[in-house]
């Protein structure tokens, strides 16, 4: 036996992979029994220390552990009667599969999403070219087929860029929860993640297996730059062959996906490798939002707290928060949401106040307390510890709340992302 026995083992199952790769299960099995001997050797007379023995054992498991997977496999498939019927040809062709394409399509199973986010289309404020695209995209052609015959295709790859915040994710929820009939499949890169070799472009091939067979479906990939980045000659083998694998199931030679649609997200579209690019046929641009559909996420997030801002207050707000996303004025909002907080456990008088009691909300009651300035009608010098706290009355949000937050919070983003992506918006012709 070679003095380097580790080596020798590499190499073997090495080749052993490639040939379970290739469907050639009696062959790499021989490989993999061959290549245990190898590591068992470098175990007994090679390793200098335990920690590399354990490493080696390790990996001898796995290994060992997928050779007896397909010696059983092969000594099911002789046990096999001889001159079926060509339908049971077929089935047994089927059952003559790679054993852990079923584990494969069970890992992306969880992709699918099964509850509905409930985010409808006017939840989603402003986007509304966004919102049309999509529609012509995945809910029209499930409503009216016919509209969709001959030459008229509908999309089979919309790219969604824009700054972190303004609403991509989100308009995906609205797609999950609108495309009802169809199924929604949700992943990312560590979805593709695995240590075993070639495992991660058998990933991507089973995702669009498991579209295909549940069709009309969606995939949506979020932060798709982390998948499918510019291919270099510093990428890593695995790396390139993911790139090439999305490459060839979006647009392939023989490849079918009608009824199926790639649904991208990025912050970083110029990062994209130029031939995924082109496979997504439309793209979006998600600029920041604009004055109206500030003023509605301001009421969308408020929801149903009590509050006394007026429409008029509203208004304000969103030509106040120009340059902000979504995101930033949700943080806002909750900022806000706290400020009643702070002022109660800062207040150093109360006084009584008419307001619902905590048992019945309906039932109006004289005995609440609630803070107030030292000056006003009524005050008691007391602190938060000092009220029952069935007698509280917590303050409502009030527009000095939203003010004093506004204050403190303010834009995530800078002028340069905003130039960078509406120059690449401009370069592609796609600008909404």
């Amino acid at each position: 036996m070679s003095s380097n026995s580790l080596e020798k083992a590499i190499e073997l199952v090495t080749k052993a992979t490639e040939e379970d790769k290739s469907k050639n299960y009696e062959e790499a099995l021989r490989l993999y029994d061959d290549a245990m001997e190898y590591f068992l050797h470098a175990i007994e007379y090679e390793a200098e220390s335990e920690n590399v023995k354990d490493n080696i054992r390790v990996k001898c498991a796995q290994y060992q552990d997928r050779a007896d997977k397909l010696r059983q496999f092969l000594i099911e498939k002789s046990k096999r009667p001889k001159g079926r019927s060509a339908k049971n040809n077929e089935s047994e062709s089927d059952e003559e599969e790679d054993p852990d394409e079923k584990k494969l399509a069970n890992q992306l199973s969880r992709a699918i999403v099964m509850e509905r986010p409930n985010v409808k289309w006017d939840d989603v404020a402003g986007l509304y070219m966004a919102k049309e695209a999509l529609k012509e995209a995945i809910i029209l052609p499930v409503k009216f087929p016919h509209l969709f015959t001959g030459k008229r295709k509908p999309w089979r790859g919309i790219l969604l860029f824009g700054l972190p915040g303004t609403g991509k994710s989100y308009l995906a929820k609205a797609v999950a929860t609108e495309a009802n009939n169809s199924t929604f499949f949700s992943v990312s890169s560590s979805d593709f993640v695995s240590k075993w070799m070639g495992e991660s472009e058998k990933l991507v091939k089973t995702l669009f297996l498991l579209a295909r067979e549940n069709k009309p479906s969606i995939i949506f990939i979020d932060e798709v730059d982390t998948l499918c980045g510019a291919r270099s000659e510093k990428d890593s083998d695995s790396a390139r062959r993911i790139k090439t694998e999305f490459l060839l199931q979006m647009q392939g030679v023989g490849v079918d996906n009608d009824g199926v649609l790639v649904l991208g997200a990025t912050n970083k579209p110029w990062v994209l490798d130029s031939a995924i690019c082109i496979r997504f046929e439309k793209k979006i641009y998600i600029p920041l939002p604009e004055a109206p559909a500030r003023t509605k996420m301001f009421i969308n997030y408020l929801g149903n707290t009590p509050h006394s801002i007026s429409e008029e207050e509203f208004w304000e707000l969103g030509k106040r928060t120009e340059g902000y996303t979504g995101d930033d004025i949700q943080v806002v909002v909750r900022d806000a949401l706290m400020q009643p907080i702070r002022k109660v456990q800062t207040a150093t008088h109360f006084k009584r106040v008419r307001g619902p009691s905590r048992d019945d909300p309906n039932v109006i009651v004289d005995d609440l307390f609630t803070p107030c300035s030292p000056g006003a009608p009524g005050a008691m010098k007391m602190t938060l510890t000092d009220v029952d706290g069935n007698n509280f009355l917590e303050p409502i949000v009030s527009m000095s709340d939203m003010m004093m937050s506004l204050i403190t919070s303010k834009p995530s983003v800078n002028e340069a992302d905003i130039r960078k992506l509406e120059d690449f918006a401009a370069d592609i012709g796609h600008f909404y």
